[in-house]
């Protein structure tokens, strides 16, 4: 018997054994796909080979793990979740299990979210103007309402809910309360009104360390408070730097900002896997790196030079991206290598 590479049969075989699980079913020479209700049987030789390389790829990727697990065991990594890894329900189960199993590696993990889609969704529904302006909502204080109401009570739960039913722990809470995040109105360079754009002033970082030191995982609305006089007044805030500026003051292992594209590219579109500050600062300079990457890059040195030991900017797009990322890189913690690009000092 030999193995034809174009069957489905085949296909499954492969695709079982990136998986890790290949072993679990060879079985005396065969393979059974209860499925097909038949048995593909191979030669014992090679089944022998397959089963060493198997045993080889399982005890390699286990000591990778237990390296990373053990440089990032009782430290804090946080994520910026949003995009399609949070609009697609298999991305969004995905991304619960990984924090859960985080956790349950003694990770200590903070979730801020977006929710920019579901909030457009909301005001056209309840028939609220909204507009952009150099590439940011300008929050109204009527924008800014309906966009609380989505975050802090229907998205931030949801989440929270999520990671709990994966057989994590979770809180759902927003940036006023306790006032996480305290802000002042964000003035726009180009001159630009944006409303109630909030600027991170201040984290109440005791609040954080003490849910994460109960093994609680945080998930953060990015809506903030005014200070002072203004503390009434709720703020709508940017999600990724509000989890680069949380990173920074919890000097943090890790901040991922879960985003749509591939991660940094090179003038031949191909994928950078690692730069250091100064490296993007040349590749802003003669524009490899331009448009909408800017800000994202920028966020991620903005978080680095706050003392992140390292940001990456990651494919949220790829199932289980923040495990591949976290624990991919072993104890030198520069990820899978594939799934973004990670910026260090």
């Amino acid at each position: 018997p030999h193995i034809l590479h174009t069957s489905p049969l085949s296909t499954h075989l492969l695709f079982i054994m990136r998986l890790g699980v290949a072993r679990s079913i060879l079985v005396c020479g065969a393979i059974f796909f209860p499925e097909q209700a038949t048995a593909f049987v191979i030669p014992r030789q090679l089944s022998l080979r397959l089963t060493s390389r198997l045993r080889d790829t399982l005890a390699d990727t286990a000591l990778t793990i237990a390296d990373a697990a053990a440089s990032l065991r009782g430290k804090t990594v946080v994520v910026k979740y949003g995009g399609n890894a949070m609009t697609s329900p298999e991305l969004a189960q995905g991304f619960c299990q990984d924090v859960a199993a985080l956790q349950n590696l003694g990770i200590r993990v903070v979730v801020v979210h977006g929710g920019g889609p579901q909030i457009s969704s909301m005001l056209e529904k309840v028939a609220v103007e909204t507009k952009f302006e150099g590439g940011m909502r300008v929050s109204s204080r009527e924008v800014v309402e309906v966009a609380e109401m989505v975050l802090c009570g229907m998205v931030n739960k949801q989440i929270s809910s999520a990671i709990c039913s994966e057989g994590g722990r979770a809180i759902g809470i927003s940036g006023r309360d306790d006032s996480l995040l305290q802000c002042t109105k964000q003035e726009n360079k180009d001159g630009y009104d944006l409303g109630f754009v909030g600027k991170v002033e201040t984290v109440n970082t005791k609040l954080l360390e003490e849910l994460i030191s109960l093994g609680i995982t945080p998930v953060v609305s990015p809506i903030g408070t005014g200070i002072g006089e203004e503390r009434d007044i709720a703020y709508n805030v940017n999600a990724d730097v509000a989890a680069g500026r949380i990173a920074g003051e919890l000097k943090a292992a890790r901040v991922l900002f879960l985003t749509d594209i591939a991660g940094v590219l090179n003038k031949e579109m191909e994928l950078i896997p690692s730069l250091t500050v100064e490296e993007v600062k040349r590749l802003i300079e003669d524009e490899t790196i331009t448009g909408g990457m800017i800000p994202k890059v920028t966020y991620a040195t903005s978080a680095v030079e706050l003392g992140v030991k390292g940001a990456f900017i990651t494919d949220g797009r790829i199932p289980h991206a923040l495990l591949n990322e976290v624990l991919g890189g072993g104890a030198k913690g520069l990820g899978s290598g594939d799934g973004g690009t990670i910026v260090t000092l």
